[in-house]
């Protein structure tokens, strides 16, 4: 192969590739099933929400310590160790569903554990992904990776409903699978594991600095918080199951495919991204992406066709995208190496706060206001959070390249 293509000569990026590929996939289908049964046994957005909340707590309580361990100890090590307790947890929900006593406390309970394991594994693979390329490469290697991602997140929803038709355990078992193989590409990654912070004492001001390190570069700030608010506020993966169910009369299959159809927009997106990276005025390009995500938002909320909303759900997938990738390469370009646990588990909780919370949001909106007028408040509230943040943070807006900026001291 031509050393025009230097990702896929490295070996390790590529087996970290899949094995991320895995794990997506794996939670994608766990995400079905989960919402699926529990809409099945309780009917109630209130609970669907829950699933989120639970899910979002023990990432919050946890900040501090995930990027103490990302930045002290083995990442590797680290994220097989949360592969093996997510197959665990899958092995629960088997045992449970297929003896039939699966109840609404036992997925609650189900969603605090993989809370605990997320928590450890989101900032650990983001702190661990740059390691594996050089920096000029980072970019384009997020794109790529953003790719896998987004094709196991299309593959993973649309398997689970198909599969859901021989029970959730059958969802739930295939999820184990991948966890395990997703263990099984994480053995061969190597990389230069050099704990910079072994050999210095836990203390109040170690312990915030990931916190500090965002607040000081604006940039950095004003992109994760906008990516949190917009999608805290326009996010509708909780409603789902109620949409499918109740307002496009659809099964588990079309669950299954709405939960699919952003991920799709996102592939291409990524796939186009991958080849063509933004590298002029990346500040407004991200600002417009966020307020197309609000409008697809909208549209979809109000939308009774099943295809309108396929499309919807992909344009706003394909939106976020953009602004995802622009978020991660800020946030990567301009952390050192010996700073990225810490700097990415309080990215991570903004990535966590968004999306399982925001499902928190959703089902509490969507009890008291009902689906739809949940969605459309929300995607009302992105648009605002785009003009409100343009006014906020001016630096971003104005951002032209994605390049390291000058250090805060």
């Amino acid at each position: 192969m031509q050393a025009s293509n230097p990702l896929f000569q490295n070996r390790s990026f590529l087996a970290f590739w899949a094995t991320r590929m895995c794990t997506t996939m794996a939670n994608q289908m766990m995400m079905v099933a989960v919402g699926w049964q529990m809409y099945d046994l309780t009917h109630s957005a209130w609970d669907l929400g829950l699933v989120g909340l639970y899910q979002f707590l023990p990432a919050l309580a946890l900040t501090l310590v995930v990027g103490q361990v990302a930045d002290r100890f083995d990442r590797r090590r680290v994220l097989g160790l949360c592969l093996v307790a997510q197959a665990l947890i899958v092995a629960g929900l088997i045992w449970a569903t297929f003896s039939g006593w699966i109840s609404r406390e036992h997925i609650l309970l189900a969603a605090v554990a993989l809370g605990v394991t997320k928590a450890f594994q989101m900032p650990t693979q983001q702190a661990l992904g740059p390691l594996l390329v050089p920096a000029e490469l980072l970019p384009r290697a997020l794109a790529f990776n953003s790719a896998g991602v987004q094709f196991a997140i299309i593959a993973g929803p649309a398997a689970g409903g198909f599969v859901y038709v021989a029970g959730a355990h059958a969802v739930y078992g295939l999820c184990g699978l991948l966890f395990v193989a997703a263990a099984g590409f994480l053995a061969p990654v190597r990389y230069d594991h050099q704990p910079t912070l072994a050999r210095e004492p836990v203390t109040r001001a170690s312990l915030f600095a990931g916190i500090r390190f965002i607040w000081q570069r604006k940039a950095v700030l004003g992109a994760t918080s906008l990516d949190l608010f917009a999608v805290l506020l326009g996010g509708a993966v909780a409603l789902l199951p109620i949409y499918a169910r109740d307002i496009l009369h659809t099964g588990p299959w079309g669950l299954g495919f709405l939960r699919a159809a952003p991920a799709a927009g996102a592939f291409c997106m990524s796939i186009w991204l991958t080849r063509h990276p933004i590298e002029q005025r990346a500040g407004k390009v991200m600002f417009g992406a966020v307020a197309v995500y609000g409008l697809a938002t909208l549209v979809f909320g109000v939308s009774t066709s099943f295809m309108l909303s396929l499309v919807m759900l992909a344009v706003s997938g394909a939106a976020d995208m953009i602004s995802v990738v622009i978020r991660q390469s800020l946030v990567q370009l301009e952390t050192p190496d010996e700073m990225r646990g810490r700097v990415s588990a309080v990215n991570s909780i903004f990535i966590g706060a968004s999306n399982q919370l925001g499902e928190f949001e959703s089902g509490v909106t969507a009890a008291a206001f009902g689906p739809v007028a949940s969605v459309v408040i929300g995607g009302l509230g992105t648009l605002g959070v785009v003009g409100l943040w343009m006014r906020l943070f001016p630096s971003l807006a104005q951002r032209d390249r994605l390049q390291p900026g000058p250090r805060a001291a």
